[in-house]
């Protein structure tokens, strides 16, 4: 049976319909805002997973061509590897809901959201969160929600809910924020350099909206909603607790307290397997509950440290920042490098600098279709001292790599300032937290040594957060077991002007707008710190590109003129590349971007085109070559074709040949010969004529 409940986002229809569809999902919901249309599927295997210490979610987003009404570009005609985009959109999805299950639960969960159709003006993965939310709470899978999500922009100063096409263009804010009734969950965007305040200010503008969609849902829920799957939580006995907690705090509270990654593991897993020894043969048959109790403690060790004594395990205040050190020119034929290094994460960042015809083609269901500026993030094991197979980048990769793309993308040159394709990939080489902050910096430093004029450099940094009760204490500059054991990860980048990227990942019930004020205020001094850091090693972009970068030279011609340069086939424009080795792109406008790494190569490949392109002008004096003889006259070529392109010609009649009366052209000139010739007029249909007599009559007489 079909029900079916309606409400208005941002004063388009949001129509949510459950029963029709996907009935043998533990639950599912049809989503239409606007004519954007999802399906979300909440799945739960039938039993919990044995042997994992871990709540086995996975969520998928699938984007279906027919959507937006294409059909597959490649070989194979269907949707393949997820995109970028659905990628993305998945984890966003992921994370606002995967701190709401309850603790201990380990059955399977499976969310698909499959998008159907997409109206460019209602974004399709917000409508997914809202989807899930509904799939969930009217399935029996425990889960404490609802939940929604919006985007917030901003333009001229205004916010906006879920922002159309033609007003994220003027936008100078795109934010999705996730939340329950109660608090926020999720957050993640860029700006172009708005002040901490205002985007505080839109993650609360956003709440206010959440909760209305939150209140929506609830009836939704308590009229459809079917009982939940009893969770049974694993209770260790309490004589055995206690044993257990006053033999091993203090051996663990001791193996934390190292401010070196590696060594401190290995001391953490000798703790570990001190204390399973002790209790081996105490406890025969409780290992499983002691070594689950022993990673708790561990966990509350590290919780108390922060919030009872502000201390952490390497020693650092709460603000600290750990060591940083700033490097440029790290290869040598590269187009540029920054090496950043922040305490135990190092990431190598390189610049490429290529042709407009190198821009990456997105094939998708977003809003763009190509992008000039592409940030690649690469995370081998080596950096965590792990071996694994490496078979390209995962979720977590696309996720940070695109972070730190939105991060940078508000300080870029324009197109017309800078016309090249620009590809940064940065290489964590080192990581112990916030690896995804250090390519920010490293990005910075690369393209800054590369000579990309950007704007104003662009620093990040992670925040942590521990939270007890009716205490919390922010961390700023994470490492890896902060963000482990504790609950958020705030990453914040941009200049000293404003925020330019936010992504906050939370693993509690949701946070409020004091934490996240805090966290900002702090996060704005760290960022000021690390940027002064990058300062010191490289202040402003080089105003040279390196040796080893293309030149470009850009030129306008006549979009009728395309076709000459081109040439039949494509004969012309291949062989100037082959003559000159340089690349050539041309744009429709006749926008035509020359090149090429050899100076001398990019002048002969822009003469040539010029000579293509050249065309005669009423006034101007020519050294022609006579190419035909008529009774009435010669036909002077006065521009010659080059590489196989067509001359351009004009005709010297008889009369103008002299300032004598001629009888025959060939008393004058023959074919071959050299002259120099005046273009004194262009007719209606194009005709050039030629005089040599004018030429003549204004040449210095010899006395």
């Amino acid at each position: 049976m079909l029900h079916k409940y309606q409400t208005e986002i941002a004063g388009r229809p949001l129509v949510v319909e459950i029963g029709q569809v996907a009935k043998q999902a533990n639950g599912s919901a049809v989503v239409r805002y606007g004519d954007t249309v999802v399906l979300v599927t909440a799945t739960a295997s039938k039993q919990p997973r044995e042997g994992i210490d871990f709540f086995p979610l996975t969520v998928d987003y699938e984007e279906k061509q027919y959507a937006v009404g294409k059909i597959p570009g490649g070989f194979i005609k269907r949707e393949g590897r997820a995109t970028e985009l659905a990628t993305l959109s998945a984890r966003q999805l992921d994370r606002p809901i995967r701190p709401l299950f309850p603790k201990g639960f380990r059955n399977d969960i499976h969310i698909v959201a499959t998008v159907m159709s997409v109206e460019p003006d209602n974004p399709a993965d917000v409508t997914a969160t809202i989807g899930a939310s509904l799939a969930l709470g009217v399935s029996d899978i425990p889960f404490a929600g609802p939940i929604a999500a919006v985007i917030v922009g901003m333009v001229d100063g205004q916010m906006i809910i879920n922002p159309t096409v033609e007003q994220e263009e003027k936008s100078d804010l795109h934010m999705v924020v996730a939340g329950t009734r109660e608090a926020i969950m999720m957050v993640e965007g860029h700006a172009n350099q708005l002040p901490e305040d205002q985007m505080l200010e839109a993650i609360m503008f956003a709440h206010e909206e959440i909760k209305r969609i939150v209140e929506f849902q609830e009836p939704i829920i308590a009229e459809l909603g079917k009982p939940k799957i009893e969770v049974i939580a694993q209770v260790i006995d309490e004589s055995i607790n206690q044993t257990v907690r006053e033999y091993a705090l203090p051996i663990l509270e001791e193996a934390v307290r190292n401010p070196d990654k590696k060594s401190r593991e290995e001391q953490m897993d000798q703790a570990k397997d001190k204390v399973l020894e002790h209790f081996s043969e105490i406890y025969p048959d409780d290992m499983k509950d002691i070594d689950n109790l022993v990673d708790k403690l561990m966990k509350e060790v590290v919780r108390r440290m922060v919030l009872e004594d502000g201390d952490r395990v390497d020693g650092r205040s709460l603000t600290e920042i750990r060591p940083i050190s700033c490097e440029v020119g790290f290869l040598p034929r590269t187009h540029g490098t920054g090496l950043f290094t922040r305490g135990q994460t190092q990431v190598l960042s390189v610049t490429t600098l290529g042709a407009a015809s190198e821009e990456q083609i997105l094939d998708g269901l977003g809003r763009a279709d190509r992008k000039r500026y592409i940030h690649h993030y690469n995370f081998p094991p080596y950096s965590t001292g792990e071996t694994k197979p490496m078979r390209g980048p995962g979720r977590r990769e696309i996720g940070h790599g695109a972070l730190a793309e939105r991060a940078l993308l508000a300080v870029l040159p324009s197109e017309e300032e800078f016309p090249y394709t620009i590809r940064v990939v940065s290489e964590v080489l080192e990581s112990n937290g916030s690896s995804s902050m250090g390519s920010v910096c490293g990005s910075t430093l690369s393209l800054m040594h590369a000579g990309v004029p950007i704007k104003a450099p662009v620093s990040g940094i992670a925040m942590g957060l521990v939270t007890a009760e009716d205490k919390f204490a922010i961390l700023s500059d994470i490492q890896g077991i902060e963000d482990a054991l504790g609950d958020m990860d705030f990453k914040l980048a941009g200049t000293e002007k404003g925020v330019t990227a936010v992504q906050m990942d939370i693993k509690i019930t949701g946070i409020n707008r004091d934490i996240i004020a805090a966290a900002m205020k702090q996060a704005r001094e760290g960022r000021m710190f690390i940027m002064q850091k990058m300062l010191e090693c490289i202040d402003k972009p080089n105003t040279e590109l390196s040796p080893f970068a293309p030149r470009l030279i850009r030129m306008q011609i006549h979009p009728d003129k395309i076709r000459e340069v081109i040439g039949p086939g494509g004969k012309v424009i291949h062989k100037i590349v082959d003559e000159t080795g340089c690349k050539i792109d041309i744009e429709d406008d006749g926008s035509l971007f020359i090149m090429a790494t050899d100076q001398e190569a990019a002048a002969k490949a822009k003469f040539l085109v010029d000579s293509i392109v050249a065309e005669v002008e009423v006034g101007k004096t020519y050294m022609g070559t006579v190419k035909r003889i008529m009774d009435f006259g010669a036909f002077v070529e006065i521009i010659p074709g080059v590489l196989g392109s067509q001359g351009k010609e004009g005709l010297v009649h008889i009369s103008q040949l002299a300032e004598e009366r001629v009888n025959k052209v060939t008393d004058v000139v023959n074919i071959g010969d050299q002259i120099l010739v005046k273009c004194t007029e262009i007719d209606r249909q194009g005709r050039v004529n030629l005089s040599r007599k004018a030429v003549l009559k204004n040449a210095v007489k010899p006395e």
